[in-house]
């Protein structure tokens, strides 16, 4: 999927849509993100040093992740982090890193989801987490 078809999955835009591109295969969503090093979190952190933050790499395994959710992401739904748990952060992230995901779902009491990420940079594990979401109206 490119990043206009990105768009009709997930209601993120500007800043806040976080992969360039996603893939789904046998229920496995893979994503990727290249940081140029213009994103606006790298301003602060750390100025001379830029490091992704931790919080923005689990925001985009749980992009990625809504790959797999795409008939139930229709108009007028939203998706929801209600919970993360066993994360761990294993290298940073720097610009000019394409961060890959690979992401699935490993149980659904919907509207919960209840999912597991790995991001890695170059085959290096920079993140892992497991993770929940709920899908939601919009108001």
């Amino acid at each position: 999927m490119n990043i206009e078809e990105i768009k009709e999955i997930l209601p993120h835009r500007d800043n806040m849509l976080l992969i360039d591109e996603a893939e789904l295969k046998d229920g496995t969503a893979y994503g990727k993100k290249l940081i140029t090093g213009d994103e606006w979190f790298l301003k602060g952190h750390f100025p001379g040093d830029p490091v992704v933050p931790g919080v923005i790499l689990c925001e985009i395994l749980a992009q990625s992740v809504c790959v797999c959710m795409h008939d139930s992401l229709k108009e007028g739904k939203l998706p929801f982090f209600t919970g993360l748990d066993k994360v761990k952060f294993k290298n940073p992230v720097r610009p000019g890193d394409v961060f890959e995901t690979e992401c699935r779902i490993v149980k659904d009491r919907a509207p919960f989801y209840f999912a597991e990420g790995t991001g890695r940079v170059n085959g290096k594990v920079c993140v892992s987490a497991s993770f929940s979401f709920a899908i939601t109206d919009k108001n």
